[in-house]
């Protein structure tokens, strides 16, 4: 599934194109995501054999990604990228977002970045 949606996105648009390697991380990302969340949906629903297959596919797409980023180094980056953007309180989000998401790219959950900007801008 995580090579037709590579080539679905290759011939995706007017004319056919090799993809970047960021391009190539970003769709096995939200395949990885997809995978996850399709075993908490089967899991919920009492099909442990399905979300289980989910979950091994899951774990074979994750050994494709870089190395996820550990709270402590996610935490340095944003809290250079505040340092950097001058942001405070929730108005701030948005500039440090868009400051530190190139640097995690394919590293860390959009989300999980999100939760620590918020985290240390209201600890400000």
């Amino acid at each position: 599934m995580a090579l037709t949606a590579i080539s679905t996105e290759e011939v995706s648009g007017s004319t056919a194109h090799d993809l970047t390697d960021e391009q190539v991380i970003r769709i096995l990302t939200r395949e990885v995501k997809r995978r996850r969340e399709a075993a908490t949906a089967f899991a919920e629903a009492g099909r442990a054999d399905r979300a289980a297959a989910e979950e091994a596919e899951e774990e074979v797409l994750t050994g494709y990604l870089p190395t996820q980023l550990d709270d402590a180094e996610l935490a340095a980056l944003v809290a250079a990228a505040i340092a950097e953007t001058g942001a405070s309180g929730p108005s701030g989000i948005g500039p440090v977002m868009k400051a530190v998401t190139p640097r995690v790219a394919g590293r860390a959950d959009g989300s999980r970045v999100a939760a620590v900007v918020r985290s240390q801008l209201a600890g400000q």
